[in-house]
């Protein structure tokens, strides 16, 4: 099992894109808002190989507010990627750089 890491920011940022002649099984998302006061939001995308992020296809959350110290967790659903595709988050508000105070962990297997 493998897991990435990441500060999201305010523009698409791709947490994960499947190199090539390989095929990822996602088996859970952590988006954690880490900021001790203020609340943040995100959307999650999942966008197949060749095609651009785009709010009324790719996006599955959607404008996801987060409460300060809180984490959301998706894991009900397994997601299958094919080479290229991609995991994709845009956040707010902005904590200085394009950066926000929220985190995403993506936990796959390569199968």
């Amino acid at each position: 099992m493998s897991i990435v890491n990441a500060q999201l920011t305010t523009t698409q940022l791709d947490v994960i894109t499947v190199p090539a002649g390989k095929q990822y099984a996602v088996t859970n998302i952590l988006v954690c808002n880490n900021d001790a006061t203020d609340d943040a939001s995100f959307d999650l995308h999942l966008i197949p190989s060749g095609d651009p992020l785009n709010n009324n296809i790719t996006r599955v959350v959607n404008n996801l507010t987060l409460p300060a110290g809180e984490t959301f967790t998706f894991d009900s659903e397994r997601i299958v990627l094919d080479t290229g595709d991609k995991i994709a988050f845009v956040a707010s508000p902005d904590a200085g750089s394009g950066n926000t105070d929220l985190s995403a962990t993506i936990s796959y297997l390569e199968v």
